[in-house]
């Protein structure tokens, strides 16, 4: 997947998504660098509820409570637990 520049800060603009960690830095950067708009556009909603868990202690807790605020499924208490 390529991303575009306001997405890509690192440089980093192309991911290999059928390996995990390439894929986990996909969905690292998205929520951290993008817009809300850019959520469903780059990444798979099935896969960001389960990679979730790990990623919102990846992105910072000002990172993930933004989103969590803006996508309030994504802080069920069951993850918000893990």
């Amino acid at each position: 997947m390529e991303l575009p520049l306001h997405l890509a800060r690192s440089d980093m603009t192309s991911y290999d998504l059928g390996k995990p960690r390439r894929r986990m830095g996909l969905y690292r950067t998205v929520p951290h660098e993008g817009l809300l708009d850019d959520l469903p556009r780059y990444l798979d909603q099935d896969l960001l509820l389960q990679l979730w868990p790990v990623l919102r202690t990846l992105v910072g807790r000002t990172v993930h409570t933004v989103w969590e605020d803006a996508l309030p499924h994504l802080a069920s208490p069951a993850r918000a637990a893990v």
